[in-house]
């Protein structure tokens, strides 16, 4: 069924979590107007600050989140969340688990949450994250938190995705020791070290600090990523984080490091966009006789498999 793009965009920018929501499944769904509807958002985003928050199963993203929301709206913000959680292996709808933790947040119409599953995509995050976001910021949201699924050592796709990133441990999980070995120790702009009324945080902060020195190549003026200890159950260290947050955001509109990230977020988004468009093509070749010839070059030893591809490249990019 063909929707009213315009109307639902004005009504989106209005408030209506029922236009936002049918916004964000246009966008699931890889909608046929899918374009149309980017094309409606693009002058209205661009002013919200996405904040992603990752970290491994258990440090309290959730809660953290949650914690952040409400720290926000006492701020006056109107507050957008994308929870990345993991596919259903039975629907491939998201399990809603981060959801029902931020509850407390669902009457509130300066708050809209929404789930979405990863259906496979790795890195923690939904291949159709970017456009969601940027449906949340056209609809007005003035902070966007991205909270990605539980991620490993190399799963850090956050960090194209959010202006700042935000990574959270916990004393007594092995993350100390799990950061030494992982890109994850690069992405961060911010830690947290939540569940900080346990024992073993002091220890896991002072290892980090240590590590974050041992790694470090900064100049002077250079950001450094501060360390802050939260209890988020209780919203014990919550303002310290927004503080950071804000410290942040400051020192990279300062040397125009935020313009030069958001820059490179919307090139890797045209370049996914891109190669998901030719390989969607390329899968529309099989049985096509272009292919067949090809391979039957390759098999007799004519043609390499580079220069065959660089051959079906060409073909169907007209270059």
């Amino acid at each position: 069924m063909k929707v009213d793009v315009p109307a639902l965009v004005a009504q989106a920018r209005e408030g209506r979590p029922r236009a936002v929501a049918r916004l964000i499944s246009l966008v699931e769904g890889a909608s046929p107007q899918l374009r149309e509807v980017m094309a409606a958002l693009a002058p209205l985003a661009g002013g919200a600050y996405v904040v992603g928050l990752t970290g491994s199963p258990g440090v309290g993203k959730s809660t953290s989140t949650s914690a952040l929301v409400s720290a926000y709206r006492r701020a006056g913000k109107r507050v957008g969340v994308l929870a990345v959680d993991p596919s259903s292996p039975f629907s491939g709808g998201a399990l809603l688990g981060d959801r029902v933790r931020m509850s407390e947040h669902a009457s509130d119409p300066g708050v809209y949450i929404r789930s979405m599953a990863t259906r496979g995509h790795l890195g923690g995050l939904a291949w159709a994250a970017p456009q969601a976001i940027r449906v949340l910021d056209a609809a007005g949201c003035d902070v966007v938190l991205v909270e990605t699924v539980g991620v490993g050592q190399s799963e850090v796709e956050i960090a194209s995705q959010a202006d700042t990133s935000v990574v959270l441990l916990a004393p007594g999980m092995g993350d100390g020791i799990q950061a030494a070995k992982a890109g994850i120790l690069e992405i961060g702009d911010v830690y947290v070290v939540n569940k900080a009324d346990r024992d073993g945080a002091d220890a896991t902060a002072r290892e980090l600090n240590h590590m974050l020195g041992l790694g470090e190549s900064r100049g002077p003026g250079d950001w450094r990523p501060p360390i802050v200890k939260t209890v988020a159950a209780r919203g014990e260290g919550v303002d310290e984080v927004v503080e950071a947050l804000e410290k942040h955001r400051a020192w990279m509109e300062e040397r125009g490091v935020l313009a030069e990230r958001r820059r490179a977020r919307a090139a890797h988004e045209v370049e996914t966009i891109a190669v998901t468009a030719l390989r969607e093509r390329i899968g529309d070749l099989h049985g096509d006789r272009r292919l067949d010839a090809l391979s039957e070059r390759i098999v007799a030893g004519e043609l390499d498999p580079y220069a065959a591809a660089d051959e079906l490249v060409a073909g169907l990019t007209g270059r």
